[in-house]
């Protein structure tokens, strides 16, 4: 796709900012990690600029690679205290300010221009002076990459980009694709050859990303699976994680990414979610099947949004429920009457 007004638009920001900052969601995933790492690199071999990139939660392991030999920080006060010098902020993978979460106050209070590059529904326009989003991508990776290629300094060219932008691209949108099982267009495919065509180990990322586990994570997700997984007779899956079931595993930030999408291997499910609590809330991961909405799911009983088969939210106590305990079955049974009544339409 063509984004060379877009290229444009954002080289004209950068050229007025000596010190420019990243920012990301809450939690950040790979996409996020990627994008951030890819715009830190591009930023400081091809324009020499003093580039941070600021992650309100750490980044899980699995993913931390790609910002090997770049500058960023994961400390909330250090971030806020980063942005006070910051002369431009691009804000990546996240469609409103709220999805910063530990970091919001400070960008909220932040002065300088903002920049949004994003591929969620419903992006908050008013919030930054430009915004760049499409939803007819796989990931933030993906679109940012599209936009790279069209800087004068790329020229269309992959093998222009720095090494490291181009290995943390091809993470970014090979984990927000489940490694191509999911939300993949013809673009998809193209940048993935484009990034292979100029040398990116695509082995070497997978053996990072899926093939480096910790024992803790696979005994996580055989209880995960024998006896935390409720299979729901409409048609869904519904699977809710207390803040015990981490601590008696010695879970890491990130080590359940992916547990959300195991239940949709079986045939007759079509709509599976995971909820974990955190505090005063359970954050909810939402994924479908072509044909059922994670997104209006999300959208109408969970406070979230996102795409069409990933997406989330929230259960919030006590708005929604009074204890941690009520979980499960509010879940379940808004889950339930979400199925049915989504096979009425459909019938």
């Amino acid at each position: 796709m063509d984004r060379s007004k877009d290229s444009a638009s954002l080289s004209s920001f950068l050229a007025g900012a000596k010190h420019i900052s990243t920012v990301t969601h809450g939690r950040p995933d790979g996409d996020a990690a990627g994008s951030s790492a890819s715009m830190v690199s591009y930023l400081e071999s091809c324009r020499g600029k003093d580039a941070v990139a600021l992650f309100p939660d750490p980044v899980p392991e699995n993913a931390a690679f790609v910002l090997d030999g770049l500058k960023y920080i994961t400390d909330r006060d250090e971030a806020a205290g980063r942005l006070q010098s910051t002369d431009l902020l691009i804000c990546l993978d996240f469609n409103t300010l709220s999805r910063v979460e530990g970091l919001v106050d400070a960008v909220r209070a932040y002065k300088g221009p903002k920049v949004l590059i994003d591929h969620h529904e419903e992006p908050d326009t008013a919030s930054f002076d430009l915004c760049i989003s499409d939803t007819r991508v796989s990931s933030a990776c993906e679109l940012l990459y599209e936009v790279l290629l069209g800087m004068p300094d790329i020229a269309g060219d992959p093998s222009r980009l720095p090494a490291a932008a181009a290995r943390a691209l091809m993470t970014g949108m090979t984990t927000d694709t489940n490694n191509f099982a999911n939300s993949v267009w013809p673009g998809t495919l193209q940048m993935a050859s484009g990034l292979l065509a100029a040398g990116v180990d695509r082995e070497d990322i997978i053996d990072r990303l899926y093939h480096s586990e910790r024992p803790n994570r696979l005994a996580a997700m055989g209880e995960m699976l024998s006896g935390r997984m409720k299979i729901l007779p409409a048609g869904g899956a519904v699977t809710v994680l207390p803040q015990s079931f981490f601590d008696r595993h010695g879970l890491l930030d990130g080590e359940t990414e992916g547990f959300v999408n195991m239940p949709l291997a079986l045939k007759d499910v079509r709509l599976s979610i995971l909820a974990r609590e955190d505090g005063d809330f359970f954050r909810v991961s939402i994924r479908s099947k072509r044909g059922t909405s994670a997104r209006l799911l999300a959208k109408n009983f969970f406070h979230g949004g996102g795409h069409e088969q990933a997406s989330g939210g929230r259960v919030l106590i006590p708005q929604d429920i009074s204890c941690a305990t009520e979980a499960e079955e509010y879940i379940t049974g808004i889950t339930a009457r979400f199925l049915q009544e989504n096979t009425a339409v459909k019938n």
